[in-house]
Formats: structure tokens, C-alpha cells, sequence
């Protein structure tokens, strides 16, 4: 009777989306409740607090170092070597260094990093622009390296319409969005390497070459600049949504050819605590490595007196925390026996 009845709900609740949808006038829209009540996927961090999926553009003049940036990024990723004293989770990456010839790259990354082998670093001279066909070419390369993490686009000149001269804040937003778009389908993170203008500007930000619509669209920017262009000095500030601002103090070591961090202008600031969070690690852990029940029988596991709809929707805000701080999995499903939240402890490979 129950799974009827079950059935019956979700059917009209499908027919009333088909019906809505066919609506040429319909605005796709959410209450908060129903906010609160989805489950999202997290955003991968490909280097913590540094760079996460998503589109960023790095910036700075031209010959300031931003292709040398690029290939260690492009390294300590596919290396899963820890970038200073960032955390790396390793992937795949694909360097479009649309600016040089593989003997250049040849001889930078041998200065870089002596004869290692690395099967997960690629790199290519040549690419489509964006009107003609790159999204199809980087879908094709993600088929064949399914853990690819990061796409590095130098530069991002290299692939706009090589027929518009005059960029306007419309055409800058358009060619960060389509690439936005493509980065959030795939959960993949697209680096676009850009240049500066020469204009003062007391924001730092503003002095990215063309108009406000560039970073706009981006989920971040890089902005790597010196005081002097002798000085082997430099400072990297970082701007975006998923992460905190920040001022790092470089240095760039000529012997090797890398960049070394001296100093980090603000200590980044944690998050305090969470005690559901705690318990659930303390239930759900190597010795019970998952869990499957409702909303009331967790709250009895772990002992709290709070309402089963405040206890999923805190755990449906907090699904990416769990999963990157706990390394435990979180769905919240609806079943035939009502709604069910499900753990599965991820652990860290070593």
C-alpha cells in the first residue's frame, strides 16, 4: 500500500516537471528548503586552499615567469608532490603551452626537474580555438585520461576568434563562461594563462588586459607580478569563490628555474569544529567503514538531541567537509521506505 502510494507521488511529481518544462515561459527556480534539502557535489580541491575545479585565469607581464609557474603546477599535480606547504591530490594534466615549440619544453622541464619519467603529464603546442572545436578536443583527451584534474590553456589569446580584433565586457564574459561551463560538466579545473596592461591601477586585479568581464566569469584569478623586472622577487595574489585571499611572498630560484615560497602575507583561516561532524567520524570510520538508515536512528547512533530535518540538512551543507576532512561519502536518498542517508568511509590511499 505504502509503495503505492510511494509510486503514485513520484509519478505526479514527474508529470508536473514535464509540464512545467514545456512551458516556454518556465524559470527554473528552487525555494531554500528545497536548497537545503539537495545533497551537492563537492568541488574538487586540486591543490588545497590554493585551486579548485572550476575556471581561474593566472596572470601577470609578459616574461614574468607565468609559463615556468605553469609547468611546476603541472608536475607537483601529476606528481602528487605537495606544492610548498599546500596539500596536492595528484590527476592527469594537460599543458596547452600554445606559446612554445616542444624543444623549448623540452629544455625547460629538464632544467626544472632532471630526467624523472612522468606518464601523467601531457603537453601540446597546438589546440583548436574555442569557435572551432577545442571543447571536442579536450572532452576526447579526458576520455582517454579519466583522472585528468587540471587543463592548463597558455594562452588564453591562443584560443579566441583570431577575426575579433576589439574585445567588449560581453565577448570577455562569453569565452570565460563557455569555458566555465565546460570545466563544472567535467568537475575538471581550467587554468587560462592571460597577460597584464600596463595601466596603474590600486586595485591589482583591475590591471588584467581587457575588461572586468574576464575575471567576472572566472571562479578565480593568479596574479603574478614584481616591482622590478630584474628582481627575482615576486608576489602572487589569489582571489576567488572557493577560496580565501591570499598574498604569497616568491622567490624564483634561476639554477632550477622554480619558484619558491618565502612568505605568506595572512594565515588562512579554519573552520571551528563541528560536533556532528566529529561524531559521525567517530561512528563511521575504518572499523565501520559504512552505514546506511533514516535521519532518527542516526540521531539515536550518535546520541543528539536535534530534529531529523536539521540533521540531514546540516549533513547536505556539509557534504563536501565530510568528504574532504573525514574522507567519509554522504547520500541522502529517497526509497520506497522513506528518506535514508548513507556513509562510506573513503580512505586516504597511501
Amino acid at each position: 500500500m505504502f509503495e503505492e502510494k510511494f509510486d503514485d507521488i513520484a509519478m505526479d511529481e514527474m508529470q508536473e516537471f514535464y509540464r512545467q518544462m514545456s512551458n516556454p515561459y518556465y524559470l527554473p527556480a528552487k525555494s531554500l528548503t528545497a536548497l537545503y534539502d539537495e545533497v551537492y557535489k563537492p568541488r574538487t580541491p586540486i591543490i588545497e586552499n590554493l585551486l579548485y575545479s572550476g575556471t581561474y585565469l593566472f596572470v601577470g607581464a609578459p616574461k614574468v615567469g607565468k609559463s615556468f609557474f605553469m609547468a611546476q603546477l603541472g608536475y607537483h599535480i601529476s606528481t602528487e608532490t605537495n606544492l610548498w606547504s599546500y596539500k596536492v591530490n595528484n590527476g592527469t594534466v594537460l599543458y596547452l603551452a600554445l606559446e612554445d615549440d616542444y624543444a623549448r619544453l623540452q629544455h625547460r622541464l629538464y632544467t626544472m626537474f632532471g630526467d624523472t619519467e612522468n606518464e601523467n603529464f601531457y603537453l601540446s603546442t597546438h589546440s583548436n580555438q574555442l569557435n572551432e572545436g577545442l571543447d571536442k578536443q579536450l572532452e576526447y583527451f579526458m576520455a582517454k585520461h579519466k583522472d585528468t584534474k587540471l587543463i592548463i590553456i597558455d594562452t588564453l589569446q591562443k584560443i579566441r576568434d583570431a577575426g575579433s580584433d576589439k574585445y567588449s565586457y560581453g565577448s570577455d564574459y562569453d569565452i570565460v563562461t563557455k569555458l566555465k561551463k565546460f570545466s563544472d560538466s567535467n568537475n575538471v579545473c581550467l587554468l587560462l594563462v592571460h597577460h597584464t596592461r600596463k595601466q596603474h591601477a590600486d586595485d591589482c586585479f583591475e590591471t588584467i588586459s581587457g575588461t572586468n568581464g574576464l575575471l567576472g566569469a572566472a571562479d578565480g584569478a593568479f596574479l603574478l607580478q614584481k616591482e622590478k623586472r630584474t628582481s627575482p622577487k615576486a608576489t602572487l595574489d589569489i582571489v576567488g569563490r572557493d577560496q580565501q585571499d591570499q598574498r604569497l611572498y616568491l622567490k624564483f630560484n634561476s639554477e632550477h628555474c622554480l619558484w619558491e615560497l618565502t612568505k605568506i602575507e595572512n594565515e588562512l583561516w579554519k573552520l571551528p569544529t563541528d560536533d556532528i561532524l566529529e561524531r559521525v567520524s567517530e561512528f563511521v570510520n575504518a572499523d565501520i567503514p559504512e552505514w546506511t538508515g533514516t535521519a532518527t536512528e542516526l540521531i539515536s547512533k550518535l546520541s543528539l538531541d536535534i530534529q531529523p530535518n536539521t540533521m540531514t540538512r546540516h549533513l547536505n551543507v556539509n557534504a563536501d567537509r565530510l568528504f574532504y576532512e573525514y574522507q567519509i561519502a554522504y547520500e541522502n536518498t529517497r526509497t520506497h521506505s522513506g528518506r535514508q542517508v548513507t556513509f562510506q568511509y573513503v580512505p586516504k590511499e597511501e
